[in-house]
């Protein structure tokens, strides 16, 4: 699997996906254009990309659910809201009842996060 996700400030969307999420930064061919690889530990990647994002100004629901959305498997999904709440990162809870909850990054991309 890979994902893509547009970004407008690199450093800002790291600061969210190292910080938080704990994802280490992977090697990344030369592309033309400025970007962060992080290799998940399914084998699947992530790629922030820094270009013009077409999107920029739409509406986004608030509950990430009902979104484009990228979902990961975490270990410890209360630690991850502590982690978030101290960030002041919102967040809201599945509706489905499962230990997984939405949020947003920096540059509104949703991400669910599963308690595996």
């Amino acid at each position: 699997m890979h994902a893509g996700l547009l970004v407008e400030d690199l450093e800002v969307a790291a600061r969210f996906y190292e910080g938080i999420l704990g994802l280490q930064r992977a090697q990344r061919p030369e592309l033309g254009f400025d970007g962060i690889f992080y290799h998940l530990d399914d084998g699947g990647q992530i790629h922030l990309m820094r270009l013009d994002n077409p999107y920029q100004g739409c509406d986004l629901p608030e509950h990430g659910g009902r979104d484009r959305h990228l979902a990961l498997g975490v270990d410890d999904l209360h630690a991850l809201q502590g982690l978030l709440a101290d960030a002041g990162i919102a967040y809201t809870m599945s509706r489905s009842g499962r230990a997984a909850l939405f949020c947003r990054d920096p540059d509104g991309n949703a991400i669910e996060l599963i308690q595996l």
